[in-house]
């Protein structure tokens, strides 16, 4: 199904291809004989760079089918000349070869230190706002603190500006009393006043509500027809007149029973 399909793909349970047995008669050396150290996914499939050490292996091949044989000391000079030139061409591919990965290598190490960088500038970023924001907050706080004090100097200036003149003051009960602000009402627990200490004082302390002997010396001196409630049903409400006629309450009252039921 669809869903089985998308769970196991070919892909997924694909194996190596297979290589079969082969015998080499001993007068033939296959060329694919030197491509016996590849394997799947270590060489094959070939890419580019493959393809041109194989290319250089048949070029070398060729080269040395080429060689003069040496039977003669003419043959020995050119079959060393062209050792010579093979030599410094194999040199040459060598530094080839060595410059195209010390670029890579260079490249490599551009993107790490680009990387260590940006990482490194973020870093530094980060730590000067949260630098920054301690600054803040810590400017915050004394902001706070000057308005705070500036605003308890003003009150004492106020204060002292009612009475420059140094002159005693009497108290004043009927203006603290009319004050609900004042000392006599809301004293401040700054100039020593704890209200919360004394709140027994304005608890209720009675004899006759705390005590069983009072609550029956109470009970004996309440009247008995206090205690003994006499509750009268009220009385159905006429909806008949004089003359005979039901009123309107009446006849609705019945419709609404009707409708009851």
């Amino acid at each position: 199904t669809l869903g089985t399909q998308t769970d196991y793909r070919d892909g997924e349970a694909q194996t190596d291809p297979y290589s079969p047995e082969y015998v080499v008669h001993g007068d033939s050396v296959p060329e694919i004989l030197t491509l016996a150290t590849l394997t799947w996914g270590r060489g094959l499939p070939a890419g580019q760079a493959t393809m041109e050490i194989i290319d250089r292996i048949r070029e070398k091949r060729a080269w040395e089918a080429a060689l003069p044989p040496m039977d003669s000391p003419s043959n020995i000079a050119k079959r060393l000349k062209m050792m010579e030139a093979m030599e410094r061409k194999e040199w040459a591919y060598r530094e080839e070869e060595i410059n195209k990965l010390q670029k890579v290598q260079m490249e490599v190490f551009k993107k790490l230190l680009q990387r260590r960088e940006e990482n490194q500038t973020e870093l530094d970023a980060t730590r000067l706002y949260n630098h920054w924001q301690n600054h803040q907050k810590a400017k915050e706080e004394k902001i706070r603190k000057i308005q705070h004090d500036c605003a308890l100097m003003l009150r004492k200036l106020i204060a002292k500006r009612k009475n420059w003149m140094g002159k005693l003051e009497r108290r004043d009960i009927i203006k603290e009393y009319k004050d609900f602000s004042s000392q006599t009402y809301a004293p401040l627990s700054r100039i020593g006043f704890f209200p919360d200490n004394i709140s027994n004082y304005y608890a209720v302390k009675n004899f006759y509500l705390n005590t069983f002997a009072g609550l029956c010396e109470l009970e004996k001196s309440v009247q008995h027809s206090v205690s003994q409630l006499k509750i009268k049903a009220p009385k159905p409400k006429c909806t008949v007149t004089k003359t005979g006629y039901i009123r309107r309450s009446g006849r609705l009252e019945g419709v609404l029973a009707e409708v009851h039921q």
